[in-house]
């Protein structure tokens, strides 16, 4: 039997979850970007080694204050994520002091029996002030490990100290599986990521993106047809920009991403359009 289990990543907004998740798995999985609350979901990605594979689940970050419907619906998304979870991944950033949301995840973890793993990201950074206030806290957890996702320092020791930990089970996907998110979804993160890039700060926070069609062309071309939905007027004229430069660069950028994951030709066609009420048809928060 291989050893096999869920490691939930749990930590508060913008230490570096997404990065070093992607950094597990060899492949971008879920999208990065410098503004917090950029994951919205909990994603799957999948690591299938020799010594058995391990289903490792992204949550949005936590947030302290709760201001609205969205932060709502990420702090209860978390909460499901952690669930019948074999191992719990504990992200911090030593150049942050601690905090509201650093004790509102402590006191989120303190509440599960799963085994802990406090995660020290960021130690390429050559100011890390708060390192010996996270150290200090390694009493409450089961391990403890020092990394570099952006430098992929230490990943190895972290995978190993993952697996060291879980069960011996079957297997919960195929071997070759690196993520459960479906292919239109992974299009529309991307999509988003784009427009966190380029937007200034409070009009990704917005928006949301649902792919409407895929659809083989020829020449072996794929068209994508996706909707970018917006609060309000304004916003939508923000995301397209003068003569339409905006939406045309956000548009560039993602179609050049994906010709280079999926080594073909893509038509993609965006749209925007205003719909106040989006966060109610979000599905899986």
């Amino acid at each position: 039997m291989k050893k096999t289990g869920f490691v939930v990543l749990i930590g508060r907004s913008n230490v570096g979850k997404s990065t070093l998740l992607n950094a597990i798995v060899g492949s971008k999985i879920s999208i990065t970007t410098p503004k917090p609350q950029t994951t919205r979901l909990p994603i799957h990605g999948i690591l299938t080694r020799d010594e058995g594979q391990i289903v490792f689940v992204d949550t949005p970050g936590v947030f302290k204050k709760r201001r609205d419907e969205l932060t709502k619906k990420l702090a209860e998304s978390i909460g499901q994520s952690l669930k019948e979870v074999d191992v719990i991944g504990y992200v911090v950033d030593p150049t942050r002091e601690i905090g509201d949301e650093e004790h509102e995840a402590l006191r989120i973890i303190k509440q599960t029996t799963a085994k802990k793993i406090l995660i020290i990201n960021k130690i390429d950074e050559n100011k890390k002030p708060f390192i010996d206030f996270y150290r200090d806290l390694s009493g409450e957890f089961d391990a403890v490990v020092e990394v570099s996702a952006l430098r992929n320092t230490h990943i190895q020791t972290l995978i190993e100290t993952f697996y060291s930990f879980l069960p011996e089970g079957e297997y919960f996907y195929p071997e070759h599986q690196i993520t459960n998110i479906p292919n239109a979804f992974w299009i529309a993160e991307l999509i988003r990521e784009k427009l966190f890039l380029r937007l200034r700060q409070e009009v990704p926070y917005s928006t949301h993106v649902e792919v409407t069609e895929i659809q083989e062309k020829e020449n072996d071309m794929l068209y994508i047809a996706a909707t970018i939905f917006t609060t309000d007027e304004r916003y939508k004229r923000m995301i397209i920009g003068k003569g339409g430069r905006g939406i045309k660069e956000i548009g560039q950028s993602t179609r050049r991403e994906l010709e280079g994951a999926m080594n073909r030709k893509i038509f993609l066609d965006l749209t925007v359009e205003v719909d106040p009420h989006w966060t109610d048809r979000m599905t899986g928060l």
